[in-house]
């Protein structure tokens, strides 16, 4: 099993803008946190490293995202079952190539990656417009107005957040209102962390 550490350098060879340093840690973060509300506690670190590396071939090879992970992973020692679950949180997605990525999230971590990963991103931008920067003085029903407008953040999917929300089995105010409760935790820890990275 790869270390955090080692998993972060990993990271951090292929990745050098802070905007994706950042997506990382804020994806770690977010999935230590359900490991430990889900009742997997004792797997929070390997849920973190799966968060951390998710996207680790997306700033180089945009076009093919999930198709060249496993060979950047592999080439850091990266076990088996953390390349299927960094490929799975693009199943369903067709690619800027045009290769729609095939590999299915099974187990309830992969589940929860492919549910949260966008949604990370859509609540991070909402915390923006806020005065207060922060998602911890945000509210469910605020979300929800950025979320049900299509302009807003228009990059982040709501179809692919809808579809984790079914495959996860949950109604879709349930996985926001968990993820934002998990980025409210987490702020603090991923802001002192991109200050270490300056």
């Amino acid at each position: 099993m790869i270390t955090r550490d080692e998993a972060f350098a990993l990271l951090k060879k292929y990745n050098k803008d802070s905007f994706h340093i950042q997506h990382a840690l804020t994806v770690e973060a977010v999935m230590k946190w359900y490991a430990e509300e889900l009742g997997y506690g004792n797997e929070a670190e390997y849920w973190g490293i799966v968060g951390l590396l998710h996207d680790i071939d997306f700033e180089i090879y945009p076009d093919e995202h999930c198709l060249k992970a496993p060979e950047l992973l592999r080439e850091g020692g990266v076990s088996e079952d953390v390349i299927h679950a960094v490929c799975s949180h693009g199943y369903g997605i067709t690619v800027g190539c045009g290769v729609t990525i095939d590999v299915e999230p099974t187990r309830e971590m992969e589940k929860v990656l492919f549910a949260a990963d966008e949604l990370t991103g859509l609540i991070g931008a909402a915390a923006l417009m806020r005065p207060s920067k922060s998602t911890k003085d945000m509210e469910l029903k605020s979300l929800k107005k950025k979320y049900k407008s299509k302009g807003f953040a228009a990059g982040c999917s709501r179809e692919v957040i809808e579809r984790g929300a079914a495959q996860l089995g949950w109604e879709l105010d349930k996985l926001l209102s968990m993820t934002l409760q998990a980025m409210a935790a987490t702020e603090d820890i991923i802001s002192e962390e991109m200050a270490a990275e300056e």
